[in-house]
């Protein structure tokens, strides 16, 4: 079967075809650019892709040159976006070799809000990234900038040292170098830190759920349904679903979009429009974004020193083409967000028998495109929820791909059996002449059938004459194959293609017989498109020279008006399958019966005449045999070695000498005689096996390494009357490859041993592959949940076995999905994933509570090829403490919004007190009456920095800022005491203050106000624990160290002692952390003892026989008051 051009024929595998394409329709996208850039203003678009469709072979140079400068200003263009900055770092000293010229502006620029940094570090070629960050941000990408795969690691959040602005840094290796671009996090966003993932997994669940609780079978739904989601997550004015065909067109086949806009939906257009080279990048960065097409782009310097140019093909900053600008300047389109859509390559790359499992390609489907009319900025956290939900769109539009196939090929299955009866009745006029015919067999407009010089036509067809016609070309310039098949008769040279008008393009022909052919019949493309937009006003005309998508719509008419609908593979297999089944049955008698004295003729026309003849031949052979690259061994007709190249003598360690005249089977190893001696057995009676694998002994000082694995293919040696005489084995050394693979079956064996094992002790286990599909379900998963192995197998693990609605086991919750995926997620990309808690609803209506751990699963390269997931069950115990905790965490909610709801609260009586306390401050108040409302200002200074405390991990892990104010121990005291005065009335108890006067008065330097809520607390935990009548004493100590001339370290001592039995033990426990069960008053001493470390103090609990003391330590600092 031949084909007019590469790209359709049937014949050709996938890869070459596509090649091919891809690289003529780069040229185009070249020229088209090129002219671009040299007419400016004055380009004509239309013409232009006309002419660049058309070029002939005599302006090939030009076109390469054309061509490489395009490829060249793709790949090493030294332009980005405005809205961040880039660097690019030598990978062994972290040191600048390029920059974007906004860099040293927006990273480096002095921040009012930090005005005693004198160091102002200076950004340029050669400076150390360290030196510009803080000192956490620059450990942490000093950390990224070892990891391997560093994009794993994207974003970091990191903070310039002089200005202290947050910025997200995305790293991506090239060689030799790292570029990292920089984004500032926006004053409305929350950074997104190590839970980034979390976060954007979060903000992508909606939509995510709402994919996948969508019924299979209907690609139009599908895609309304992303755009619909795209447009709610994203805000764009405009979202659209983008879908590339055979040939590399689009169209719009989804979009969602305000209404003042006008609609694009059902447009194609030409490949053009999106570039080969974009194509390829969005395989490799799958979210593009461009904030505001009118912005003017920031240069790249980078260092004269470095040897070639650096490619920023990988930078979310890089700058789009003119071209492409000026294409959405005309579009009304300002700003732009498109996401890739890629999924498995369904086509197969020539003959991959041999192949172990091929990995599966990837292809890049279609585009989600968002535009917005004004400059549109999206977070990083928004993008990467935008990348996960395409990923998990592609996963659906994948299923959907197989789904439509499955459904092709059964009804083409189903026609040729109704295709076959009629055969059997009426042959071969059956085919056409009754229902269904050879135009149900493919898409097509028209059929014929050229039999015993008749024509039989169906549909939309040329003439009976022009049929003749073809049948006549076919036989005369395709007479070497079984037939043809081409979108474009004009293309592949038929004379009369212009004769036959828009009415036929494409076309498919089979030869039945010599002369018989079998014929289908396309239309040209451009007559199934319909504008899916707004109609066009009488009067009104685009302007064509344009890149805008009507003048676009236009030129796709005129450069596809001589083109069909592609042939796809799986048509051109139904055509050939029906093409074998009428040959079949209607063979050529004349070419059934060959004479046999021709066939006598013809063999002894090939016989070698002549013995010095043969002896050449002979000795020619032996020579390439001898110095062949792969091991050749032969053998006689008893087995013994009569050949023995000078390859697998390097491999065994066995001399050609030593070799002759063996048994072959004596050479093997045991494992490996039975398979040898049945080859062998067969190829001395002619029939000759291929890939069969044997080991083969080592000698010599070569046994130590162990046998060699062989690949081999066996081939009869004949002599002149055709008779075996002997059988030549040519080898391939698989030695290294079976040593990973004996590793990997043995990894792959424990797997299967574990997995498949009945044994009531292996523990529910279930896993998926790469592409997410659940792979394996063993028994005790099917006693757990109660869906059986055969109903889950091939389901998406995510959405389908486990998910939130219509999935075999529903989890509780949205979170609980994402959490799940995000699981699933890091073990597919490499990470180690520690036991989570993970439960779901079984078959049975009952919640089942595990811990899920994960084991990734590896090909022989080290890649993961999938995941098991290993579920322990929790034991009466632990569900009971899983359902008390499960009640914890609801009452840890609640209180948690009732504190909220305290905090809020406090603060507005707090307000009005503090006023009345001002009105007052204004008022004749004698000393005590002023000391009085000093004291309670200090109480209110209390009560609002509590208030403000959200954070008490902070006090705990001893990371709270503390306060340094002037202050004295009275004003401290004065406040503490007022505080438990109620209580102490209520109780009848008298606190005697023995703090001496010379310490009260000292002026001491400190957090006053966290030492007083200290104090406080203690004071109030005393005055409860002591009996009603009795008495609590407060003393305190006081000594001074000198620092220097002017500061003294003092290290002050109170004491609060007070009758009774004392605190308990189980609050003392929680001051202390000794265990016990938490409570409130045990949080406030604990908080208490926190603070006092904080002041590089402690607290410590004296019981005695009928009273007990508090005694409090705190470092403070006292000035050094000089001697009149």
């Amino acid at each position: 079967m031949s084909s007019s051009r590469p790209s359709q024929s049937s014949t050709n595998s996938g890869r070459p075809r596509n090649s091919a394409r891809v690289i003529a329709q780069t040229t185009v996208d070249a020229k088209l650019h090129a002219n671009f850039e040299e007419s400016g203003c004055s380009f004509d678009y239309s013409s232009s892709v006309r002419v660049s469709g058309t070029v002939g072979g005599d302006h090939q140079p030009r076109s390469d040159r054309v061509t490489t400068a395009y490829l060249h200003h793709i790949q090493k263009g030294k332009q980005i976006q405005p809205f961040g900055c880039l660097l690019a770092l030598d990978e062994k000293t972290c040191k600048v070799i390029a920059y974007s010229e906004n860099a040293p502006e927006m990273l480096t620029m002095m921040s009012h809000a930090v005005p005693n940094v004198v160091d102002h570090p200076a950004l340029g070629i050669g400076t150390d990234i360290r030196t510009i960050f803080t000192a956490p941000s620059a450990s942490a990408l000093q950390k990224a900038l070892g990891f391997g795969e560093v994009s794993l690691l994207n974003p970091i959040l990191v903070h310039c040292k002089t200005s202290g602005k947050p910025f997200y840094a995305i790293i991506h290796r090239v060689t030799g170098s790292l570029i990292i671009d920089f984004e500032p996090v926006k004053p409305y966003e929350v950074p997104m830190t190590a839970a980034g993932a979390l976060q954007s997994y979060k903000l992508a669940a909606k939509a995510i759920t709402r994919l996948q609780s969508l019924p299979s079978g209907s690609m139009e739904r599908l895609c309304d349904t992303m755009v619909q989601e795209v447009f709610e997550l994203t805000g764009y004015d405009r979202v659209m679903a983008y879908k590339f065909h055979e040939d590399d067109h689009g169209e719009v086949i989804a979009e969602i979009a305000k209404p003042s806009l006008e609609s694009y939906l059902g447009l194609h257009y030409p490949a053009t429009d999106i570039p080969q080279a974009s194509r390829f990048l969005f395989m490799k960065n799958k979210v593009r974004m461009i904030v505001d097409c009118h912005a003017r782009h920031v240069k790249v310097l980078q260092d004269e020193k470095l040897p070639i140019d650096l490619t920023l093909c990988g930078s979310t900053l890089r700058a789009p083409h003119s071209c492409h600008l000026q294409y959405m300047a005309n579009m009304d389109s300002i700003a732009s967000l498109v996401m890739a859509v890629v999924v498995n390559d369904n086509d197969e790359d020539g003959d991959t028998s041999d192949a172990v499992q091929p990995q599966k390609r990837k292809r890049l489907w279609g585009l989600v495109v968002c535009h917005n009319t004004t400059p549109r900025f999206v977070p990083f956290p928004l993008r990467y929820a935008c990348e996960f939900l395409t990923q998990v769109f592609a996963i659906h539009v994948n299923k959907e791909i197989e789904l439509e196939l499955q459904i092709i090929e059964k009804n083409i299955l189903r026609t040729q059996t109704l295709l076959c009866d009629m055969l059997m009745r009426d042959a071969p006029l059956g085919i056409v002449s009754q229902s269904p015919n050879i135009m149900d067999l493919v898409k097509c407009d028209g059929a014929a059938l050229f039999y015993k010089n008749k024509v039989w036509r169906l549909g939309v067809t040329p003439s009976e004459s022009q049929i003749r016609e073809i049948a006549l070309w076919l036989s005369e310039h395709h007479m070497d194959s079984t037939g043809l098949s081409t979108d474009s008769l004009l293309d592949a040279g038929f004379p009369g293609a212009l004769s036959l008008g828009d009415t036929v393009c494409g076309m498919a022909a089979v030869r039945i017989a010599s002369k018989d052919t079998v014929f289908w019949f396309r239309s040209h493309t451009a007559s199934e498109i319909r504008w899916g937009g707004a109609k066009q006003e009488p009067g009104e005309r685009d302007d064509g020279r344009k890149m805008h998508p009507r003048s676009s719509f236009k030129a796709f008419l005129e450069v596809v008006k001589t083109r069909s609908l592609p042939w796809k593979d799986y048509e051109m297999d139904a055509i050939h399958s029906l093409q074998l089944i009428l040959r079949n049955a209607f063979r050529d008698t004349v070419t059934t019966h060959i004479n046999t004295s021709a066939i006598d003729t013809r063999l002894s026309d090939l016989r070698i005449e002549g013995m010095q003849e043969l002896e050449a031949v002979a000795s020619e052979m032996v020579r390439l045999i001898e110095t062949a690259t792969v091991p050749i061994l032969a053998v006689d007709i008893n087995g013994l070695v009569n050949g023995w190249n000078t390859k697998i003598a390097e491999l065994t360690g066995l001399p050609v000498g030593d070799a002759i005249g063996k048994h072959l089977l004596t050479l093997v190893e045991d494992s490996s005689i039975d398979r040898v001696k049945k080859m062998l057995d067969m190829a001395l009676q002619g029939e000759e096996e291929k890939n069969v694998q044997f080991e083969i002994k080592t000698h010599g000082s070569y046994m130590d390494s162990g046998p060699v694995s062989l690949v081999v293919n066996a081939c009869a040696s004949r002599d002149l009357r055709d008779n075996v005489v002997g059988v030549c084995f040519v080898a391939h050394d698989i030695t290294a490859q079976k040593t990973v693979m004996d590793k990997f079956t043995k990894i792959e064996g424990d797997y299967k041993a574990i997995v498949q094992n009945p044994n009531p002790l292996i523990p529910p286990i279930f896993g998926t592959d790469e592409f997410g599909w659940c792979c394996e379900w063993n028994q005790a998963m099917t006693k757990l949940t109660g869906w059986k192995r055969e109903e889950v197998m091939d389901k998406m693990l995510l959405g389908e076995v486990f998910g939130t609605q219509k999935a075999c086991c529903r989890l509780k919750n949205q979170e609980a999905f994402v959490n799940f995926g995000i699981v699933l997620n890091e073990a597919m990309t490499g990470s180690e994933t520690a036991k989570v808690a993970f439960g779901f609803i079984a078959r049975n209506g009952k919640y089942v509570d595990c811990l899920l751990s994960v084991s990734k699963k590896f090909d022989t390269d080290g890649a993961v090829t999938g995941i098991f997931c290993f579920l322990q069950l929790a034991s009466p115990e632990l569900q009971r403490a899983l359902h008390i905790q499960r009640l914890s965490e609801k009452t840890a909610l609640k209180r948690l919004k009732s504190l909220s709801y305290i905090k809020r609260q406090i603060r507005n009586p707090l307000s009005g007190i503090m006023f009345t306390r001002k009105l007052l401050e204004g008022t004749e108040l004698g000393t005590e009456q002023v000391q009085l409302l000093h004291t309670s200002a200090q109480c209110q200074r209390q009560l609002s920095k509590i208030i403000e405390d959200s954070d008490l991990d902070s006090i705990i892990d001893g990371c709270l800022d503390l306060e340094m104010a002037e202050f004295t121990l009275h004003d401290v005291l004065a406040a503490s005491l007022s505080q438990v005065m109620l209580k102490c009335n209520a109780k009848g108890i008298q606190i005697i203050n023995d703090v001496a006067e010379q310490i009260r008065i000292e002026t001491l330097y400190g957090d006053c106000l966290r030492l007083q809520q200290v104090v406080a607390d203690f004071l109030v935990i005393s005055i409860n624990f002591t009996p009603n009548g009795g008495q609590v004493v407060v003393a305190a100590s006081l000594t001074k160290q000198q620092l220097g001339q002017s500061v003294h370290l003092v290290n002050l001592e109170l004491s609060i002692t007070h009758a009774g039995s004392g605190v308990p033990e189980s609050l003392l426990n929680q001051m202390f952390e000794n265990g016990g069960q938490e409570s409130e008053e045990g949080i406030s001493l604990l908080i208490s003892r926190k603070l006092l470390k904080l002041m590089s103090g402690d607290v410590r609990y004296l019981r005695e026989a009928d009273k007990s003391s508090l005694i409090l330590s705190v470092e403070l600092a006292a000035a050094h008051k000089l001697k009149p």
